[in-house]
Order: structure tokens, then sequence, then C-alpha cells
């Protein structure tokens, strides 16, 4: 007889969902689970990496395995706030403007090349992202259910491209790089397509749909009772305090950042089988979640300093809980 609860399968189905997304997408493994953690921990994401490494398709495969609706504004600079939450539109029959939805309304939101639109429509996005609903000639309009937002950004092309507000960078979860793929794995993209894979046809590839959204909020909501002892949230705590006061840093973990790092390690706890967090879930979820929060000061810029060598600085430096 079979000992399993509702839990243990919707951890199963999770796991299934990163074999069907590699249906699709090959050799990134880690954005899949990336993805994953943020939409039990309910956050957004920051996908970082140069074009075609198939960060638009790992977004589509992931939305068709979890029956989620998914749709992608492509930012530019003369996209308007309206454009991404919807506006008002004059219905001449009975004679009043009507809201007509933007892409807003949906479960994933592909926000591509988020840095290239002005601030007016980055903060239009900010309030979707924070409140999750958009406000429109007084009303407030709730999201769907679930709401996470994957913005993608190009890290080598900065001409006609806005800096992200620190208040913005700091509203999203993780931020997840997506390299150029090892040799063995663009092979195997290159065999795909020479089979005649279609990324446009991902029930033609094989991607089935494991769960859905009233699945996926129930795993929510098995992430959100994940304990903490209050040995590890003193070692978040310190380790935050020891960006702080890194001689490169010029701005060091903020208090939602040590939040962010609990909810994220409390989704990678419960993904891995525990009831409780331990260190070594603080550990892998460092550099995603801390990695867009830390400013270097100029000086250790120009030397090459990168943050992620920093957090691993910060990782050896400060005492584990035993």
């Amino acid at each position: 007889m079979s000992t399993h609860t509702p839990v243990d399968t919707l951890r199963g189905s999770l796991a299934q969902v990163r074999t069907e997304v590699g249906k699709a997408v090959v050799g990134q493994d880690g954005a899949v689970t990336g993805l994953i953690i943020a939409l039990l921990a309910r956050g957004h994401v920051l996908l970082e990496g140069v074009p075609g490494v198939a960060k638009t398709l790992l977004v589509r495969s992931l939305s068709h395995s979890l029956s989620l609706e998914t749709k992608r504004v492509q930012f530019t600079p003369d996209l308007m706030p309206g454009d991404v939450t919807g506006s008002l539109v004059y219905d001449a029959r009975v004679g009043d403007f009507e809201f007509r939805k933007g892409p807003v309304f949906t479960n994933i939101l592909l926000a591509d090349e988020i840095n290239r639109t002005p601030p007016k429509t980055q903060s239009a996005l900010l309030e979707a992202m924070e409140e999750r609903q958009v406000s429109v000639d007084g009303r407030s309009l709730p999201l769907p259910d679930p709401f996470i937002v994957a913005a993608t950004m190009n890290p080598i092309e900065y001409e006609g491209t806005y800096t992200l507000p620190e208040a913005q960078l700091d509203r999203f979860l993780l931020k997840l790089v997506l390299d150029v793929p090892e040799r063995d794995a663009e092979f195997e993209v290159l065999r795909r397509h020479a089979e005649g894979f279609n990324p446009r046809d991902l029930a033609g590839a094989g991607v089935t749909a494991v769960l859905g959204a009233e699945e996926l909020k129930t795993a929510q909501a098995a992430v959100a009772s994940v304990g903490a002892s209050p040995d590890v949230l003193a070692y978040i705590v310190d380790l935050a305090r020891a960006t702080r006061s890194s001689p490169s840093v010029k701005l060091g973990v903020s208090p939602r950042g040590t939040t962010a790092l609990l909810a994220a390690a409390k989704a990678w706890a419960w993904v891995s089988g525990y009831d409780s967090i331990t260190p070594d879930h603080v550990q892998a979820m460092v550099l995603p979640v801390w990695r867009h929060r830390v400013q270097l000061r100029p000086e250790a810029e120009l030397e090459g300093v990168s943050v992620d060598a920093i957090l691993r600085a910060v990782l050896a430096q400060v005492q584990v809980p035993i």
C-alpha cells in the first residue's frame, strides 16, 4: 500500500515539470528549478543572458507544463504604462469608457528586455508586481493567481537602456543567469532542430501539462508552512549584515532581502523534501536571491570584483550554525 501523501505527490509532479521543460529546453536545469522556486515562493524572476539562450522558450514551456497562461511583452523605449496594464477605451454603443485588460492580466508575464523601457512604464509594472493589482479610474482590479513576472535583461547591450531602480530590483525574488550551453548541450539543441523540432509547437515536442493552478496553490501553502529555527534565522541575518560591512560594497542586502532569502530557502527545502530549512538550503539560495541586491563601490567595479565573488566570500566567513 502506498504511503504517499498528497504533498508528496505534488512534489513528484513538480519534479516531473523539470522533465517536461527539458523536452523543449536543453542545458538550463538550474534556471528551470529557479523558476519553480519563484512560483512556489510567489516571487518574480530576473533572467539575465545573451540573446538566443532560450529564455522565452523556457518560460513558455514551463507555463505549458503547469497549465498556466503566459503573455509576452517586448519592452521598448516607446512602451506606455497602458500597453502593459491595459487602458480605458470609449465604447460608442454604451456611451461610456470600458477597461480593456492589458497583457499583465496573466499567470506568467514575460517582460522581454525590461531595461529598455522608461521609468514611468517600469513603475506601472512595479505596482502590479508588488500589489498584484492594477489601479484604473479609482478602482483596483486584482491580477490572476498565481501571478509572477519573468523579466529578461541582455547583459551586453547598454545603449538605449534604462537602469532599473533599486526599489524595482528589490522586488525580484531571484536573478538567474542563463549561460551559453556546454558543447554537448549545444550539440543536442542542434540535433533536435535537425530532426524537425519546432520551438513554437510545444505539444508537438511532447511537452504535456503535469499539474494546474489549484495544485500549485496547494504547494505554495505547503511551502509557507515550512519551519525555520531561530539559529537559521540568525544565520540569515548575520549573512545580510556581512554584506553591508564588506569594504567593496556600497549598498548591502536590505531587510527585504533577508525575507526573500527565507522565502526562497523554504521553497528549496520543501522541493528537497524537508519540513524545515537548514543552513544548506540558505547557502544554496544566497547567490540567486542576493546577487541583484548588492551594489558595489565604483573602485571595486573597476578592479573587476563581482557580486557573486563577494557573496561567496561572505558565505565562507560567516559561522554556520551546527
